[in-house]
C-alpha cells in the first residue's frame, strides 16, 4: 500500500512550503526602507522586524519539541500555510488600521512567523520519513527550494517595482499570499508518514545529555546568524551604505546572495560523497567571515556586492550540514531532533540582525559597521567546528545535505 501512495505530491508541498518559508523570510526585508520612510520608523525599529520574525520562530520551535508529535504533522504543517498566508495579508491592512502602524507591522509579523517557525521544524522531517529511495537527494532539494524561492521573490518583486512602482507594494504581499493558501489543500491531500521513533531511542532528555548534540547546536547558532544577517540586511545596506537604487540593491545583493546559497547546496548535494563534512564547512566559515570583511571594508561598491554575493555560497551547506550530521548521528532523535536544532539556527537568526541594526545605529546609520562586527557570526561557527573535530564522538566524514 506504501507504494501507491503519491509522493510526489508530498514532496511539492514540501517544497512550496520551503518557497512559503523564503516569501516570509525575504519580502519585508525588501520593504525596510520603504517603511522606514512611509510609516517614518527608525532603523532601531526597522532591526525589531527581524527580531521579532525570528524569535516568533524560536518560542514555536521550542514548543514543536514537545507538541508536534502529539499535534500530527498533517495539523502543523496545514496551519502554518493558513497562518503564513493570513500574516502576510494583514500586513497590508493592519499598518492603516492602527493608530501607529509599527505595531501592525509586527503583529503581522508575529502571524507569519508561526507560519514560518512550523514550516522549518516540520517539512524536513515530513520528507525524511517518507519512503524515498534517494533520500540524500530529496534533502538537498529540498532546501534548495528555499533559495530559489528567496531568488523568485526578490526577482519578482523588483520586476514589479519596476514596473508598478514600489508604492504598490501591498499589491505585491497579496499575491504573495496566494502560495501559502494554495498549498494549505497540498497538505490537506498528500500522503504524510512519521519518521521511526522508539522506546530506547534519544528521547528528549537523552539527547540533550549528548556532548555532540550540544556542539551541533552551538552549529546551528553560528551558521543561522552567518547567514540571516547578509540575507536581511544585504538589499538595505546596498541602497544605503552603498548609494545604489533599490533595484540594484535587491538584485545584486539579496537575489545574488540567495542564487549563490542554492548553488552551494546544490553543488554540495552532488558532492558529499567525496568531501568532508567539517572540513567543508570549516573552509565556508573562513570564506564567509572574508567576505564579511569585503562587504564592510572595500571602497569600492562592486567589489563590497560582491562581498554580500558570494556569501550566500559561503553559507550554503551549514544549515542543511548541520541537520544531516544530526540526522546520522541521531537517527532516532525524532521531531525533536529537528525541532532543537531549528531552535539553535533561529536564536542565532534572531540575535544577528538585531545587533547589526544596533550597531550600525550607534554609527549614525552605517551599515558597514554593523556587518563589520556581524564577521564575528562566521569565526564563531569555526571555532565550533574546531571543538567538534576534537569531541570524543565522530563525526561521519559524509552526510546528508
Amino acid at each position: 500500500m506504501v507504494q501507491e501512495k503519491n509522493y510526489k505530491k508530498t514532496l511539492i508541498a514540501c517544497y512550496l512550503g520551503f518557497v512559503t518559508l523564503a516569501v516570509t523570510a525575504n519580502f519585508a526585508p525588501l520593504l525596510f526602507l520603504t517603511f522606514k520612510d512611509l510609516y517614518k520608523v527608525s532603523l532601531e525599529q526597522i532591526a525589531l522586524i527581524p527580531f521579532t520574525f525570528y524569535l516568533t520562530q524560536f518560542f514555536v520551535d521550542l514548543a514543536a519539541t514537545k507538541y508536534a508529535d502529539k499535534i500530527g504533522y498533517r495539523a502543523c504543517v496545514t496551519v502554518s500555510q493558513v497562518i503564513s498566508a493570513l500574516g502576510l495579508v494583514l500586513m497590508v491592512l493592519l499598518p492603516d488600521l492602527l493608530s501607529s502602524p509599527f505595531p501592525g507591522i509586527i503583529i503581522s509579523v508575529i502571524l507569519y512567523a508561526i507560519g514560518s517557525g512550523l514550516i522549518e521544524v516540520l517539512v524536513s522531517p515530513v520528507v525524511e520519513a517518507c519512503p524515498f529511495k534517494n533520500k540524500d537527494g530529496m534533502m538537498s532539494l529540498l532546501h534548495s527550494f528555499y533559495c530559489w524561492g528567496a531568488v523568485a521573490v526578490i526577482l519578482g518583486s523588483t520586476l514589479f517595482f519596476a514596473l508598478f512602482g514600489v508604492e504598490n507594494w501591498k499589491i505585491l504581499a497579496l499575491i504573495w499570499a496566494a502560495i501559502p493558501f494554495i498549498n494549505t489543500f497540498n497538505f490537506l491531500t498528500c500522503p504524510i508518514e512519521r519518521l521511526p521513533e522508539s522506546n530506547e531511542g534519544n528521547s528528549t532528555k537523552k539527547l540533550l545529555r549528548l556532548p555532540l548534540f550540544w556542539l551541533l547546536v552551538l552549529l546551528m547558532i553560528w551558521a543561522g546568524a552567518s547567514e540571516a544577517t547578509m540575507a536581511q540586511w544585504s538589499s538595505a545596506f546596498t541602497e544605503s551604505a552603498l548609494g545604489v537604487s533599490k533595484s540594484v540593491g535587491d538584485l545584486a545583493g539579496s537575489c545574488l546572495f540567495a542564487a549563490f546559497m542554492g548553488i552551494s547546496r546544490l553543488l554540495y548535494g552532488k558532492m558529499s560523497e567525496r568531501l568532508d563534512l567539517v572540513k567543508t564547512m570549516f573552509i565556508s566559515g573562513i570564506l564567509c567571515a572574508i567576505c564579511y570583511f569585503v562587504a564592510s571594508l572595500a571602497p569600492l561598491p562592486i567589489i563590497a556586492l560582491a562581498g554580500c554575493a558570494f556569501c550566500g555560497f559561503a553559507v550554503g551547506i551549514m544549515w542543511p550540514g548541520s541537520l544531516s550530521i544530526s540526522a546520522r548521528e541521531c537517527p532516532l532523535g525524532g521531531t525533536a531532533l529537528f525541532a532543537f536544532l531549528a531552535l539553535a539556527g533561529d536564536l542565532g537568526a534572531t540575535i544577528s540582525p538585531t545587533v547589526v541594526g544596533y550597531i550600525s545605529e550607534l554609527a549614525n546609520g552605517d551599515l558597514k559597521a554593523g556587518l563589520l562586527v556581524a564577521s564575528a557570526f562566521p569565526i564563531l561557527l569555526v571555532i565550533s567546528l574546531l571543538r567538534i573535530k576534537r569531541s570524543k564522538s565522530p563525526v561521519p566524514v559524509t552526510a546528508r545535505s
